[in-house]
């Protein structure tokens, strides 16, 4: 399920496009969203979906561990070169938005060490609503909830739902069994962000990552051109 709408805006774009030899740096898109709404998830099958077209890399934020890109080395989706962990030591969108220097360090890190990269996905800790990237940091966002939060989460809002690039309303297949209501989801999302986009998902369903993955593309071919 899926709401068709284009955001037709320049989208945010950080400080500087360029790395210090003037050549184009890659193209950033962070994820956010709550703690198990299927961030990890999502950037493993967006990493198998794109890795055979694109040069790619990962970034993970946890508090005080390295789970998330463990998971990631385990799932063997990008090789552990391309895959680097942040641990925060603080509440997760302090290192996004508020003290963005490691997560910067190490995005221009992995650029030095296997670029060039086309894509880099900056994937935050869990967080809740509120949570938003810096400009300075990504220069896209993809903001992750899931149907067993509750149907209610679109038309609460908060900066993450309301404003994000992308919303991914994810693990659509377990709406029948939690009592969300997709179409109600679906006109909230759409009365929150107008034409924002709204991408319904289920990894476990047959499109799985595809949709999300041909909105990354598209930003690729702006961020190029």
């Amino acid at each position: 399920m899926h709401l068709d709408h284009t955001h037709t805006g320049p989208g945010a774009v950080s400080a500087d496009a360029h790395r210090p030899d003037g050549t184009r740096r890659a193209l950033r898109i962070g994820l956010g969203g709550p703690v198990g709404s299927g961030k990890t998830a999502t950037v493993a099958a967006l990493c198998r979906a794109l890795r055979t077209e694109l040069s790619l890399a990962v970034v993970t934020n946890d508090i005080y561990t390295r789970e998330d890109a463990d998971f990631l080395l385990r799932e063997a989706v990008l090789p552990p070169e391309r895959i680097a962990a942040v641990e925060t030591g603080a509440c997760p969108h302090t290192a996004i938005r508020d003290d963005i220097s490691a997560n910067l360090e190490a995005v221009e890190d992995l650029e030095d060490a296997v670029g060039p990269l086309d894509l880099i996905l900056v994937e935050s800790g869990g967080d809740n609503l509120t949570a938003t990237f810096s400009k300075g940091l990504v220069d896209a966002q993809i903001f992750v909830i899931d149907v067993a939060g509750g149907d209610d989460i679109p038309r609460k809002g908060g900066p993450g739902v309301t404003t994000a690039d992308l919303l991914v309303v994810n693990k659509t297949d377990l709406a029948p069994h939690v009592g969300s209501d997709l179409a109600r989801m679906a006109a909230d999302a759409k009365a929150q962000r107008a034409e924002l986009p709204v991408v319904f998902q289920s990894l476990r369903g047959e499109a799985g990552v595809t949709e999300v993955a041909a909105w990354v593309r598209g930003k690729l071919g702006a961020w190029r051109a």
